[in-house]
């Protein structure tokens, strides 16, 4: 108590001159909110961009959009390009060339044989395909090595018609590139059906015990050619273009040279380094952009080049996807807000319908829309398949919505002011539930895609026949065969449909939660 009158005493002591005004002559007033009121979208975008694990799906997905709809105008291949010799060719990126990783080369372990035939194939063209020519030897007596799967083709025997014939002539002329090389004799090839048709056996060769190919060598280990030769004065290929080194030598007093085609009735029989004719037959007479063998991804084992693939099935994927549900979710909307706004025998009626239609199973659908659209594309067969009953997920969702807010305050002032109905619907009722009706279109959208997934997998729908469209699902069914041999092949595509489904998902879940009207104003 004494405290209290001290310190009023102390108070009263104080002098006027240091108490001063706040306001004086002045008539105060409530002060403006400086804050900006927050829009419905607007704070459901600050609640998505808090969810982290939402935004890092957005930016996967953008990725993955974005990899679609870039990487098939990038790349010079097409869906439809395919090459019997570079099958299941392993991916290659050249700033990884000089590196043992993504370099086109594959770790293998040969015999005697196997190893003598690869080294001779690059000794003859300069192509090796023993990667750096570094070979380790083991205790065992094989051999160990990166072997390029560009370069393991070597020669082919291939038939050109004359003009053919001249043309790749004039392209050796022209570039200083060798091409075709001397040709062996039937006599002179290996006795083995298997090996009979190999162009890599320039050299003599013999038939070993149980009918294999064994190489003969010379007294210093090397191949010992047996070109085809001909007198000099006398020549039989039509030949007038590069030759290679040591070609026109003396016999018995005679120049010979050695023969670079064979006639075979009205065409020829060449020898070509597959690497140099694949360039030659792109840049010199398809033209069609291609200008050597790379492929980032690899190829298939039907020759395709994945990255292609990949990117157009994913372009294909998005675009369908996004294309049926956004067809579902308007027909959905109209049939679910008539349905949930009138409610009584019209809903009762409408949504007997609905039973129905989801109740008969999509295999059905299916097989009955591709047995009776027969000689149409697939691609229709897939829109009616999946438009039949996947507007009746979007249908349910506004209906429920409907049934939500048909009763509130302000819908029915809005009556009484005499608002039509269809006023009521899509301007009072219809906005509240766009938030639910695209996340559940965004949660739709992956689903379709697993499911055309899955049915091009099992080979159910065939996007490939005849067409420049492919689909994720073909590729993981076209590499399932070579699984063990070529697991790459599988690899991009499953990794590529697994960031997919993971990315949507943890966006879906972020968009629920962004559009939850119970989170509103949580957002700070």
């Amino acid at each position: 108590m004494e405290n209290n009158v001290t310190m009023s005493n102390e108070l009263r002591d104080i002098p006027a001159s240091k108490f001063e005004f706040v306001q004086s002559n002045e008539v105060l007033h409530d002060k403006v909110l400086e804050t900006k009121p927050v829009g419905y979208f607007k704070g459901a975008f600050k609640r998505f961009c808090k969810n982290k694990g939402a935004i890092v799906a957005s930016c996967v997905i953008l990725v993955l959009v974005l990899f679609a709809l870039i990487a098939p105008i990038c790349t010079p291949y097409s869906v439809s390009f395919t090459d019997d010799l570079y099958r299941g060719t392993l991916p290659k990126a050249t700033v990884f060339a000089k590196t043992s990783f993504w370099d086109g080369c594959e770790s293998v372990t040969v015999g005697e044989q196997e190893y003598i035939k690869l080294r001779a194939m690059g000794e003859e063209t300069g192509h090796y395909a023993i990667k750096d020519q570094k070979v380790e030897r083991t205790d065992d007596g094989l051999y160990r090595f990166r072997r390029d799967t560009y370069h393991k083709n070597g020669m082919v025997y291939i038939n050109l018609l004359p003009d053919e014939y001249e043309k790749l002539q004039q392209y050796q002329n022209e570039t200083g590139i060798q091409v075709i090389y001397p040709t062996v004799r039937e006599k002179d090839r290996p006795e083995s059906q298997n090996d009979k048709g190999d162009a890599n056996y320039y050299y003599r060769t013999k038939r070993a015990s149980g009918g294999v190919t064994q190489i003969v060598l010379d007294a210093d280990g090397n191949v010992i050619p047996v070109y085809r030769d001909y007198p000099a004065a006398n020549p039989s290929d039509n030949y007038h273009s590069l030759r290679i080194e040591g070609d026109g030598f003396d016999k018995n007093g005679v120049t010979y040279q050695y023969a670079y085609a064979a006639v075979k009735g009205n065409s020829y029989e060449v020898r070509v380094n597959y690497y140099e004719y694949f360039i030659y037959n792109h840049t010199y007479v398809l033209k069609d952009g291609i200008k050597k063998p790379s492929f980032l991804f690899g190829t298939t084992n039907m020759g395709q080049d994945i990255l292609t693939c990949l990117a157009s099935g994913a372009r294909f994927s998005f675009i369908f996807a996004i294309a049926v549900a956004i067809v579902n979710m308007i027909v959905g909307a109209i049939y679910g807000s008539i349905e949930g706004f009138y409610g009584g025998k019209i809903d009762l009626v409408m949504e007997r319908v609905s039973d129905i239609l989801s109740a008969v199973p999509s295999m059905i659908v299916i097989t009955l829309f591709k047995y009776y659209l027969r000689g149409s594309s697939d691609i229709l067969v897939l829109f009616f398949s999946f438009f039949l009953t996947g507007w009746i997920g979007m249908a349910g969702t506004t209906r429920m919505q409907f049934y939500r807010f048909k009763n509130q305050e302000y819908v029915l002032a809005a009556r009484t002011l005499g608002a039509k109905d269809r006023r009521l619907m899509f301007k009072h009722i219809f906005p509240n539930a766009i938030g639910t009706l695209v996340t559940s279109c965004a949660l739709v959208i992956p689903s379709m895609i697993y499911s055309e997934v899955n049915l091009t997998y099992l080979g159910i729908i065939n996007l490939s026949a005849g067409s420049e469209i492919t689909s994720v699902g073909t590729l993981i069914a076209a590499g399932q065969s070579a699984f063990t041999t070529a697991p790459f092949i599988v690899l991009f595509p499953t990794v590529f449909l697994t960031l997919l489904m993971l990315s949507f998902n943890l966006f879906g879940n972020g968009l629920r939660d962004a559009f939850n009207p119970s989170l509103r104003g949580s957002e700070g």
